[in-house]
């Protein structure tokens, strides 16, 4: 193995130590912020998550991942992202500085919401997620901090998550399993009804629909609170560990490492890289970007654009000449023989995805594809393909994250 695949077989091997301390010690209080979310939103609350630094990507990507559930089955839960709103985030931030995200939430808050803060090192804006959960705590909503141990403030916040690590990858893909088990496992308590609302009488029977073949003890009498937090708490770690062997699968470093070396000569003849993917991966492909652009003080900053990041351009062509093409036209636009076309997909084969990628081979750029299922499409139109062999969306993503932040670390 060359040398500069060693790090990555390490960076593997630190996650799946950390990730399985983490979830071994949290799973019971996990399982309880399940539930007390589930009566939150069974009371007409909605979720506003916010962060700091690249966590920002991660508020958006709790957004999408909530309102838009991709398992059937499962119901569509309101969820907003704070920072979609760029316009008010950034003036706020102008006239209120670390105030910005209080002042949102002062605006838009009601008492039945869930409120998530994140940051994933030192570096970020503590402040700033710290008095949005403060003033989130004031207003009667539920209080979430997910950042990492030693952490300086958290705002008074009910739910305080710390990673044990400083490697703010490591804790981001952390916090991404996090927020993926609780909006998969929040939909077990709307099963069990009477155990969301003291106003609703007590029951024994169950509404599981098409979720029950994913969660066979929905079965359970709606009176036993303890007996279902206990199979949540298992289902838990049984996640936990998904995602650890779906990663030990998929690694691959000395293909990494080559990928790396090959963008690394663009990057240096002058070329810049251009990101993109859809829901969840276009979250990703934006987080990708923010560690490229504004890396950690270890790090060379790297020109990158996310093609997922401007509606009016994302709008237009959808609208106009359809959504087939919202990346293949701005690669047309962006694009050039210098550079790089990174695609970040879970299925491998989103028609657009693959359309920006021959577009991007036309112009004898280099392609690189982050694919699930085994890669799909993207095996087959990409010069650098990095799989994960899985078909479940959200443990893919984790996998996927993995995958892209170790690239990062190695362009260096």
């Amino acid at each position: 193995m060359s040398a500069p695949a060693d790090p990555v077989a390490a960076g593997y091997r630190l996650r799946e130590m950390v990730v399985r301390d983490f979830f071994t010690a949290e799973a019971p209080r996990v399982s309880r912020l399940c539930h007390a979310m589930a009566q939150r939103f069974f009371s007409g609350g909605r979720l506003i998550a916010f962060g700091a630094g690249a966590a920002v990507t991660d508020a958006q990507h709790v957004s999408v991942e909530f309102v838009h559930p991709v398992i059937v089955g499962k119901r569509a839960l309101p969820a907003v992202a704070l920072v979609n709103d760029v316009a008010s985030t950034l003036g706020l931030a102008y006239r209120h500085g670390a105030d910005h995200f209080a002042r949102q939430l002062e605006v838009m808050g009601r008492p039945d919401d869930i409120a998530l803060g994140m940051l994933h090192g030192p570096q970020d804006a503590v402040e700033s997620v710290a008095a949005g959960l403060k003033q989130a705590a004031s207003s009667g909503m539920l209080p979430i901090w997910l950042g990492t141990v030693g952490g300086r403030d958290d705002g008074g916040a009910e739910y305080r998550f710390e990673v044990d690590c400083e490697d703010p990858f490591v804790v981001q893909e952390v916090h991404e399993t996090l927020y993926h088990v609780l909006w998969e496992l929040v939909h077990v308590f709307f099963e069990h009804k009477g155990l969301l609302s003291n106003r609703r009488p007590q029951a024994r029977t169950h509404d599981s629909g098409r979720s029950s073949f994913l969660y066979p003890f929905l079965a359970q009498s709606e009176a036993d609170l303890d007996g279902v937090l206990a199979e949540v708490n298992g289902s838990v770690l049984q996640k936990a560990e998904d995602v650890i062997a779906m990663r030990r699968a998929s690694m691959d470093p000395s293909g990494l490492a080559e990928t790396a070396r090959l963008i690394s000569q663009r990057v240096h003849r002058g070329g810049q890289v251009l990101v993109f993917g859809n829901g969840g991966s276009a979250t990703d492909a934006q987080d990708l970007v923010a560690d490229l652009v504004a890396p950690a003080e270890d790090m060379r900053p790297v020109p990158a654009l996310s093609l997922t990041n401007d509606a009016a351009v994302m709008t237009a062509i959808g609208n106009d000449v359809g959504f087939e093409n919202v990346f293949a036209r701005q690669v047309i636009a962006h694009g050039t023989n210098a550079d790089v076309a990174i695609a970040i997909s879970t299925s491998g084969g989103s028609r657009n995805v693959v359309a920006a990628l021959q577009e991007a081979k036309r112009r004898d750029m280099l392609t690189v594809g982050f694919g699930g299922y085994g890669g799909g499409r993207l095996s087959t139109v990409c010069d650098r393909v990095h799989v994960v062999q899985g078909d479940y969306i959200p443990r893919i993503q984790e996998a996927q994250a993995t995958q892209y932040h170790l690239l990062r670390s190695l362009i260096r």
